[in-house]
């Protein structure tokens, strides 16, 4: 969940009604306390929820058309589209979303702002692109994917058309342009960095933590990584 303000914003729907129900309520919030749902592509962990979420809470769903049309048998309360690069205003947040290279029918991931700070969410991309670098420059806080490593992934249990699909460009992040993304980025302003959809199979949290101490020039303390369980603590970004 993301807060700017006195706005409340939800990024996807991969879990149960009732576990995400649970892990608001873990961080001292509640599903009734959203404003709107955002949902990055039509995958099952992502877009999962979205529709009975919506439904039970009266929520807007803010979705591209590529991704509204993907989820054609999907019955949300209201199904707002969106277009990459084009402002949503709510409140006291500014969402914009941006295009990244993946396996879905229009995939878009967003960048939050109030104004002052800007916080970038980044996961599912198969690779670097221009606009990916563009978009993370000059942010305070960004959660980056750092999905596999690809000798993990190239020597574990995956089925070899999964392994493709992982690694052709279109799946998901390796650690090594988790790295590369950052060099290539202004991240003089960047006060958190969190990364961000760790394969269970493929990957380790330390190799993770690697690769962005290295993309940035910190230290482990410096930076944190999401796990699939936790997630991670609350972060301020003045």
């Amino acid at each position: 969940m993301v807060e700017i303000g006195s706005t409340r914003l939800l990024v996807d729907c991969g879990f149960s009604v009732q576990e995400i129900e649970r892990r608001l309520a873990r961080q001292g919030r509640a599903a009734s306390d959203l404003d709107a749902v955002f949902v990055t592509h039509e995958h099952g962990d992502h877009l999962g929820s979205a529709p009975a979420l919506s439904r039970r809470y009266d929520l807007r769903v803010y979705a591209s058309a590529g991704t509204r049309l993907a989820a054609r048998d999907s019955a949300f309360a209201h199904l707002e589209e969106i277009q990459p690069d084009i402002p949503v205003e709510l409140d006291d947040a500014l969402i914009i979303p941006y295009t990244v290279p993946h396996d879905a029918r229009e995939p878009t991931q967003f960048a939050f702002s109030d104004g002052a700070s800007r916080l970038v969410l980044m996961t599912d991309a198969g690779h670097i692109s221009p606009h990916m670098i563009d978009t993370a420059s000059g942010a305070q806080g960004l959660l980056l994917e750092c999905n596999h490593c690809p000798e993990m992934l190239a020597s574990g249990r995956y089925p070899a058309k999964l392994k493709r699909r992982i690694a052709d460009g279109y799946g998901h992040l390796p650690n090594h342009d988790a790295t590369r993304l950052l060099q290539s980025a202004d991240t003089s302003k960047l006060e958190h960095l969190i990364g961000m959809h760790l394969s269970s199979d493929n990957n380790r949290p330390e190799l993770a933590e690697q690769a962005l101490c290295e993309g940035v020039g910190a230290s482990r303390d410096e930076i944190a990584i999401a796990s699939q369980d936790h997630g991670f603590e609350w972060r301020c970004i003045p």
